[in-house]
C-alpha cells in the first residue's frame, strides 16, 4: 500500500486544537448532507440549532438544564476512559442514583429537614451509581469480561428494574394508577430559577465536581496511576500499581458521579421516579461524546457538555419547526462522535506516502 500509518511521536497543543476543530467541521459537513437528503437547507438548519439553544434567554436556560447531567456524567466517563476502561453503562449508573435517592427521599424525607435530606439523597445517589459501576470493574479484573459488553448489558438490567419498581412495589398511591412513585416531599426538591427548569446550585455543583475530578486526574497519585494504566497497563503492574484497587475505585467514582446526575434529574426536574427514558433522555450515551470532545479531560467536559446540551435543545426545536424526525439529534451526535474518533486517530498516528520501488 502506498499509504501507511506510523505512530506520531508527539503533538503540539496548537495541532491538537486544529485537529479538534477540523473534526467538528467535518462532522457538521456530514450532518449537512443528512439535512440535504430531507430537503432542508443545512446552513439554515445548523443556524437554527444554535440560535434556538444559545440565542434566547429561554433557550439558554434550557441548554444549561440539559448541560448539568452531561457535565456530571461526561467528567466521570473522562476519568474511566483515561484508564482505557470503556464505561458504556453511565445510563444505568444514573438510574441507580435516582433509585437510591428516591428511597431515601420517600422514607426519610418526611422526618428530616431539607438541609439534611437533600445532601443525604445526593450521597445515596453517589453510592448507588458507585456500586453499580464497581460490578463491571470486578468482572473485568477478576474474570476478564469485556467492560463494553458488561456495562452495556447492565443498562438494560437497571432500566427493567426501574420499570418493575414504578409499576410494582413503589407505584404511587397518589398517582391515579400511573407508573410513578409518589412525589418527594416539598423540602426535598431543589428550587428552580424563575420561569425555567434550571437549579443554579445544581449547576454550580456539577462544575465543581468536574473541576475536582480534573484535579484528581492531573494532580494526585491516584490520577497518575489511572493515566499509567491507560497508557501501559503492564508497565503499571510492573511499577507496583494495584490494578484491581485502582480500577474498582476509578469505576466507583465514575459510576457515582453518574449517580449524582440521576439525583439531580429526580430532585430538580421530575420530583418522582418514573420510566427510565423519562428520567434520562439518553444522557449516559450522549456524555460519551462529551468526554471525547473534552479530550478526556474532566474539566473540559464543562464546555463540551454545554455544547452538546445546545445540540439537544436546538435539535428538539428544529424537529418542531422543520418537521424533521426525532432521530435527528441522535444522527447529529453519532456523526460528530465518528469524526472525533477519526481526529483522535490522526493525533496519535501520521499518514505517510511511500513510493513503490521500481
Amino acid at each position: 500500500m502506498p499509504l501507511q500509518t506510523l505512530p506520531r511521536e508527539k503533538t503540539t497543543p496548537r495541532f491538537t486544537v486544529l485537529v479538534l476543530l477540523l473534526s467538528l467541521l467535518a462532522g457538521l459537513c456530514a450532518v449537512g448532507i443528512v439535512f440535504l437528503t430531507y430537503g432542508v437547507n443545512p446552513f439554515f438548519a445548523i443556524y437554527e440549532i444554535f440560535r434556538s439553544s444559545f440565542g434566547s434567554a429561554f433557550g439558554f436556560k434550557e441548554t444549561l438544564t440539559k448541560a448539568i447531567p452531561l457535565i456530571f456524567i461526561g467528567s466521570g466517563l473522562a476519568l474511566a476512559y483515561k484508564a482505557k476502561f470503556w464505561n458504556i453503562g453511565a445510563e444505568s449508573q444514573l438510574l441507580w442514583g435516582a433509585i437510591f435517592a428516591t428511597w431515601i427521599g420517600l422514607n426519610w424525607g418526611p422526618h428530616l429537614p431539607g438541609p439534611v435530606i437533600i445532601p443525604l439523597m445526593f450521597l445515596g445517589g453517589f453510592i448507588g451509581g458507585a456500586l453499580w459501576g464497581i460490578i463491571p470493574a470486578v468482572f473485568k479484573v477478576k474474570f476478564g469480561i469485556n467492560e463494553v459488553i458488561s456495562t452495556l448489558m447492565l443498562n438494560y438490567v437497571a432500566a427493567e428494574f426501574v420499570k418493575y419498581l414504578v409499576v410494582g412495589p413503589w407505584k404511587g398511591a397518589t398517582k391515579y394508577g400511573y407508573p410513578y412513585t409518589d412525589d418527594l416531599p416539598d423540602h426535598a426538591i431543589l428550587k428552580l430559577m424563575e420561569y425555567s427548569r434550571i437549579s443554579i446550585p445544581l449547576l454550580i455543583f456539577s462544575v465543581l465536581v468536574a473541576l475536582t475530578l480534573c484535579f484528581v486526574v492531573y494532580r494526585t497519585r491516584f490520577g497518575y496511576e489511572v493515566r499509567v494504566i491507560g497508557e501501559n497497563s503492564e508497565a503499571g503492574k510492573y511499577a507496583g500499581i494495584d490494578f484491581f484497587k485502582t480500577t474498582v475505585l476509578m469505576m466507583a467514582i465514575s459510576g457515582g458521579v453518574a449517580g449524582l446526575a440521576g439525583v439531580g434529574e429526580l430532585t430538580a426536574i421530575h420530583k418522582h421516579l418514573s420510566y427510565p427514558e423519562t428520567i434520562s433522555a439518553g444522557y449516559g450515551f450522549t456524555a460519551i461524546i462529551v468526554a471525547w470532545l473534552g479530550r478526556l479531560n474532566p474539566g473540559f467536559a464543562i464546555l463540551s457538555g454545554l455544547f452538546f446540551a445546545g445540540i439537544i435543545v436546538g435539535g428538539d426545536a428544529i424537529q418542531m419547526s422543520m418537521g424533521l424526525p426525532a432521530a435527528t439529534v441522535n444522527v447529529f451526535n453519532g456523526l460528530i462522535l465518528v469524526f472525533l474518533i477519526m481526529g483522535d486517530f490522526l493525533l496519535s498516528h501520521r499518514i505517510v506516502y511511500k513510493r513503490r520501488a521500481k
